[in-house]
């Protein structure tokens, strides 16, 4: 009696591990599909609204400054008009996507 309930005692299921490494992969699929995929995807689209930015778009930055784009360097740098004659030498990834586009609207989409 008292044998078998050491050998019991000291061989718990073994199945409890398989059960754990599914879990474990199921949590990094649903962390990859809510958390990585989305940011790679709007790092992306950030990536390319930055890249086909021309001369005269009216833009916001990531700190609240309006303006337009005046000037395109090739060092990643843009210079940015705020008010007639005064310019602003910014970085490009500066740009709020969001915000611009907010802005860029059709008057007719805000009501």
């Amino acid at each position: 009696m008292y044998l078998n309930s050491v050998l019991l005692a000291g061989n718990p299921q073994g199945g409890g591990g398989m059960v754990q490494l599914v879990m474990m992969g199921a949590i990094i699929l649903v962390f990859w599909l809510f958390m990585i995929r989305p940011q790679a995807k709007k790092a992306k689209e950030q990536k390319k609204f930055v890249d086909d930015m021309q001369k005269g778009d009216k833009v916001v930055t990531i700190a609240g400054i309006h303006g337009t784009i005046n000037k395109i360097n090739e060092d990643g740098t843009l210079q940015l008009e705020v008010s007639p004659g005064s310019y602003l030498k910014i970085e490009k990834s500066t740009i709020s996507m969001e915000w611009t586009a907010a802005i860029n609207k059709p008057a007719a989409d805000k009501k």
